[in-house]
């Protein structure tokens, strides 16, 4: 299966990725150089391979590109930060504690 392509519905306020016609999404909310992680949603028909962490890797990634620092406030992003350290240095440094 290609990797799929996270993007950033800024309208929407979530990053999606989408598997056919259905999509996952991460909700957040912006302010200056921070962003809020605050729900992820993965529809039933795409539970279970992955794209819940594909979806939450490619955030991160946007975010770092953007300069954003993250708080991770949905438990789904807490626990992959916690599978993942490489993608601490994304984390603003207030919660980062939690996840080391």
């Amino acid at each position: 299966m290609p990797d799929p392509e996270v993007f950033d519905n800024a309208a929407q306020n979530r990053f999606e990725l989408k598997s056919g016609t259905e999509t996952a999404f991460l909700v957040y909310s912006k302010l200056h150089d921070r962003i809020r992680l605050i729900h992820t949603e993965v529809p039933v028909k795409l539970r279970g391979v992955g794209l819940g962490s594909k979806l939450v890797e490619g955030a991160l990634r946007l975010a770092d590109l953007a300069g954003l620092k993250v708080n991770p406030q949905c438990p789904f992003v807490v626990e992959f930060l916690k599978r993942h350290p490489e993608y601490l240095h994304v984390v603003d440094p207030e919660h980062r504690r939690d996840l080391e």
